[in-house]
C-alpha cells in the first residue's frame, strides 16, 4: 500500500434536510424550522481528522455559513480548506445561467468574509454539471474559482457524465476539474470516492478500490462524504420512497468507525494541497 501518496479528503457541508433526494418531501421554506445538526456533526468530523492527523476540504453551503458562521471559522481554524458548495443546494442543472451565477457568487463572498482567505474550489450539488449545462463551466471560472469538483465520470440515475476523464483536467484556461475517484471494471467506471457506496459496500471493498488507484495507477484519490452521514440519530423522514430511504440511511451507524479506518489506512490532505501546485 502506498501511504506516501496523499489523497484528497472532502466533506460536502449540508444538513440532512437539504439532501437533493428529499427535495420533493421537504419544502425549502421549512428548512428554517427544522432542527439543524450540522454543527454537532462538523465538530465530530474535525475531531476525527485531528485524531487521524489528516486535513480536508469542506465544500460548504452558503446557507449553512450564513446561519452557522462559527462552523466555517472552526473549519478554517483547524487548518482545513474552506470551499464552496453553492448557496442554496440547488442543482446547477435546475438553474438558469443568471441564477447559477448569483448562487455561486453569493456563496463565495460569504465564505471568504468568514474565513478570511480566498475560496478557490467549488462543487456543484449532486455533481449536477454535464454536457447539458456546460455553460456552468464558464460561470464558475467567471466567478473567480480556480477549480471545480462537479463532474462525476459515472452512470447514475441522478447525475454523472461517464465519458468524462477520470483524472484532473482543464475545463478552461485557468479552471481545473478534479473528479471524484472511479475505478474502471467490466467496461464501466465504478464509484470509489465515498458517498453512499462507502456505506453500502464492505469497508474492504472500498479500501481495495482506492488502493487500485494509488498503487497501480500511482494517482491520488478524491474522496467525499457528508456531515449527516456520521449522524445515525438524525430525524427520520416519512413518505420517501424505499430506494431513497435505503440510500440515505444504510449503515449510518457504521460510518464513524469506517472513517477512522480510512484515515488510518491512507494519507489524506486538502484538495488544494493535493492537486494545485501553485
Amino acid at each position: 500500500m502506498n501511504k506516501t501518496l496523499r489523497n484528497a479528503m472532502s466533506v460536502d457541508v449540508e444538513d440532512y434536510f437539504q439532501v437533493s433526494a428529499f427535495a420533493p418531501h421537504i419544502a425549502r421554506a421549512d428548512w428554517e424550522r427544522l432542527p439543524c445538526r450540522v454543527e454537532r456533526n462538523v465538530d465530530l468530523i474535525l475531531g476525527l481528522l485531528d485524531e487521524g492527523g489528516a486535513k480536508a476540504t469542506f465544500f460548504t453551503l452558503g446557507w449553512i455559513a450564513e446561519r452557522h458562521p462559527t462552523v466555517v471559522r472552526r473549519i478554517a481554524d483547524h487548518g482545513h480548506e474552506v470551499a464552496s458548495h453553492g448557496y442554496g443546494h440547488e442543482r446547477a442543472s435546475d438553474l438558469s445561467p443568471e441564477r447559477f451565477r448569483e448562487d455561486i457568487t453569493r456563496a463565495k463572498k460569504l465564505l471568504e468574509d468568514l474565513c478570511g482567505t480566498e475560496v478557490r474550489g467549488y462543487r456543484a450539488p449532486s455533481f449536477s454539471i454535464s454536457r447539458r449545462n456546460w455553460w456552468a463551466v464558464d460561470e464558475i471560472r467567471a466567478a473567480g474559482y480556480r477549480y471545480s469538483s462537479s463532474i462525476y465520470p459515472v452512470k447514475h440515475d441522478h447525475y454523472g457524465m461517464p465519458e468524462a476523464p477520470r483524472f484532473p483536467y482543464r475545463l478552461h484556461d485557468m479552471l481545473w476539474e478534479l473528479p471524484p475517484t472511479t475505478v474502471p471494471l467490466l467496461g464501466r467506471n465504478w464509484p470509489a470516492a465515498g458517498g453512499g457506496w462507502f456505506r453500502l459496500l464492505p469497508y474492504g471493498v472500498s479500501r481495495w478500490l482506492l488502493r487500485q488507484v494509488n498503487d497501480k495507477e500511482q494517482a491520488p484519490c478524491m474522496f467525499y462524504f457528508h456531515p449527516w452521514e456520521v449522524d445515525p440519530d438524525q430525524p427520520r423522514q416519512s413518505g420517501v420512497s424505499l430506494k431513497t430511504r435505503f440510500r440515505h440511511y444504510v449503515n449510518l451507524e457504521r460510518m464513524e468507525a469506517r472513517l477512522r479506518r480510512l484515515l488510518r489506512d491512507f494519507a489524506w490532505d486538502r484538495v488544494d494541497q493535493v492537486f494545485l501546485r501553485d
